[in-house]
């Protein structure tokens, strides 16, 4: 263990007795007991047999409600399923208490290797979009292709209101916010939440927001919620801090897999400016840019990101075993602030749009 990763908590894989999570219409959710770790999954059947497999990653305090409306509008085209992260939704805290961005990229590799179901179409937001960077840097054999909304990234110059965010990382800083937001509603802190979170808060639906309040007070009840945002927040910020190869940014550039990168303008998490860096880095990548998205684009625009996707999934060949490292391509800035741009050996094409150690990740779902 490094200096810089928080000591093991004790085991605690049993969730308390609080409010059942919302299931969309459609949707199932399953337990599945891992090596350390039990994740609930939700899934959709498809529209169809025979679609390739997908699996989508939510972010820092999210679940894989999140991805909802996405799976809906995509399961005539992909198989759908969503994790819950250890410690997140209605998963479980891990049984060592590591929720570093190593410790959630192996929960996602153990859950691939024992489904069997990779390669996937993976999906990640936020914090889902640093683990599943790893896990495509790392398991190139599990990735057909990544897709990325505001994935959080290292940035040298973070945005003001990201900060409280990353303060969570703070020793001492949880139990303060805690002590001082303890009179606030379920109500007034999903109103916070979508004020940071959406480009446009008044997007949200009126059942949207009742659905958002009533899960925020399902997980106000669980003990250990704000030591999984505490401690992921730290290993968010501990990863941004680590250099070599397994700096978030140099595996960024080891990525084989053809890679859709979504960054919102009006993000108050991850900083627009920094779509221009990852179109560079990601070797083979297409820019869809929304000028008034947020940090949650798959729920305020789920329309364009799946249109977006279909257009990635035509262009992406059908694996065909693990494909070899060769040169990094130098990739080109995507021009426009509304544009898909595709970036492949320093060529690019656009179309309009509307509006640690890689062998600690690197294992089997029975060691």
């Amino acid at each position: 263990m490094s200096s810089t990763e928080l000591p093991s908590a004790p085991a605690a894989n049993v969730l308390p007795k609080v409010a059942t999570v919302r299931v969309a219409k459609g949707e199932r959710l399953r337990s599945v007991g891992l090596p350390g770790i039990t994740l609930t999954v939700r899934s959709r059947p498809p529209a169809r047999e025979g679609l390739p497999p997908a699996l989508y990653v939510h972010g820092l305090g999210g679940s894989s409600q999140n991805w909802s409306a996405l799976m809906e509008l995509l399961d005539e085209e992909v198989d759908c399923e969503a994790v819950d992260l250890p410690g997140f939704g209605d998963s479980p805290p891990p049984d060592d208490g590591d929720y570093s961005i190593t410790a959630h990229a192996r929960a996602v590799i153990r859950y691939l290797d024992a489904s069997g179901r990779g390669p996937v179409h993976l999906f990640g937001n936020s914090l889902g979009g640093a683990v599943t960077t790893r896990v495509a840097a790392v398991r190139p054999d599990l990735v057909r292709t990544l897709t990325l909304v505001s994935p959080a990234l290292p940035e040298i110059r973070v945005q003001r209101s990201a900060v409280p965010t990353a303060l969570l990382a703070v020793p001492g800083v949880t139990a303060l916010f805690t002590r001082l937001t303890q009179q606030w509603t379920a109500e007034q802190r999903v109103r916070g939440v979508m004020q940071l979170c959406y480009g446009d808060p008044a997007r949200v639906s009126p059942e949207g927001f009742s659905n958002a309040v009533e899960e925020m007070d399902r997980r106000l009840q669980l003990p250990y919620f704000w030591d999984a945002m505490t401690r992921s927040a730290r290993g968010l910020v501990n990863a941004y801090t680590l250099g070599g190869q397994h700096a978030l940014w140099r595996q960024a550039e080891r990525v084989l897999a053809p890679t859709l990168l979504i960054y919102g303008g009006r993000d108050q998490l991850v900083g627009y400016r920094m779509c221009r860096k990852a179109a560079r880095s990601f070797r083979d990548s297409r820019l869809l840019s929304l000028p008034e998205a947020g940090h949650v684009a798959m729920m305020e625009y789920p329309e364009m990101v799946a249109r977006a996707f279909r257009e990635l999934r035509a262009e992406a060949p059908e694996p065909e075993g693990t494909e070899s490292e060769g040169t990094e391509p130098e990739g080109t800035e995507s021009e426009g602030a509304a544009a898909v741009g595709r970036v492949r050996g320093g060529a690019r094409s656009g179309i309009a749009a509307g509006g640690e150690d890689d062998e600690s990740v690197t294992e089997n779902a029975g060691s």
